[in-house]
């Protein structure tokens, strides 16, 4: 019990005994890029992650990489798919391309959701509900957290078209009022 402090006293004494400091040093200057910092970066892709605001724009440049990665396995994107790349339906050959190409891009490259809204995040399920609570708050009648726990569903049964458009407009503004209030 009594070893851990006496280790540190010792430890502290023992590096107090080191070679006197130099007076005439001169002082350290910061550089855009040193060699250590350079060999202690990671070579590992990391994952873009958005942000509630973050812009489409954004997004598109975080996808590079995924797109990248795709082209290298000889499949379409995500993004080519969205844009209508394919004029007519994919074939199961490059249906399989796709999933294939998209298992091994897709964990390396693919933005990861808003951490408020990561089902890795143990809070994501409260900043849901406080979303919820916030549109409800300013007329969206009908609103409710999705069966995931972590999405938005407007619009109810009825699918109401009031609903489902207030929604989508207010939705943003309720995400950065509720993380906001997370970080207060």
């Amino acid at each position: 019990m009594h070893r851990i402090p006496v280790l540190v006293v010792a430890v502290l004494a023992l590096s107090a005994c080191g070679s006197p400091a130099k007076e005439t040093a001169a002082p350290e200057v910061a550089t855009l890029a040193s060699p250590s910092a350079a060999v202690s970066a990671s070579a590992a892709p990391q994952r873009p992650r958005e942000r509630l605001d973050t812009t489409p724009e954004e997004f598109e440049a975080m996808l590079a990489p995924y797109n990248n990665c795709m082209a290298e396995h000889g499949a379409l994107s995500k993004s080519d798919l969205a844009k209508g790349a394919v004029a007519k339906p994919g074939s199961d050959k490059d249906t399989a391309k796709f999933d294939e190409a998209n298992r091994i891009c897709e964990p390396q490259y693919f933005p990861l959701p808003p951490w408020e809204k990561d089902p890795a995040n143990p809070e994501s399920k409260d900043f849901a509900r406080d979303v919820v609570k916030c549109l409800k708050s300013k007329g969206v009648k009908y609103v409710e957290v999705s069966d995931d726990g972590i999405s938005i569903a407007l619009g109810g049964d009825d699918n109401d078209a009031r609903s489902i458009s207030m929604g989508m407009d207010l939705i943003p503004g309720c995400e950065r009022a509720t993380a906001a209030k997370l970080k207060d």
